[in-house]
């Protein structure tokens, strides 16, 4: 079983910065790509970030040039640095852990419990 767990966010003002973590563990056999979703209320799910193995990113347009997303393959964490944050950034910050795990050799999708970003002065 792949566990993932997030560390990080919290309350911060708009122009502020913060970052979150993500740590997989457990039985892996090989992580492909790790990244960050966020839900805000009423809202759907939406990709915010990912990166694969080999260290390519991806960004939504909307935090493009703000946020960065890095990755330590041999830690199994990845991270999510905030700049120049926004209310509408306010969210639930999901990880998302594209990974086979070591005992049925199966990929699978894996997801933390999400943790609170929110924006507001």
């Amino acid at each position: 079983q792949v566990h993932v767990v997030e560390s990080g966010g919290g309350l911060v003002h708009p122009g502020g910065s913060l970052r979150v973590s993500c740590a997989a563990s457990g039985g892996i056999f090989k992580i492909y790509t790790m990244g960050w979703y966020r839900q805000a209320p009423g809202k759907q799910r939406e990709l915010v970030a990912n990166i694969t193995s080999a260290g390519t990113v991806n960004y939504a347009d909307s935090v493009k040039g703000r946020f960065t997303i890095s990755r330590d393959n041999a830690k199994n964490t990845v991270h999510l640095q905030m700049n120049s944050l926004k209310p509408e950034d306010t969210a639930v910050y999901y990880c998302n852990v594209m990974a086979v795990d070591s005992i049925y050799i199966s990929p699978g999708d894996y997801w933390g419990q999400g943790t609170q970003v929110t924006v507001s002065s």
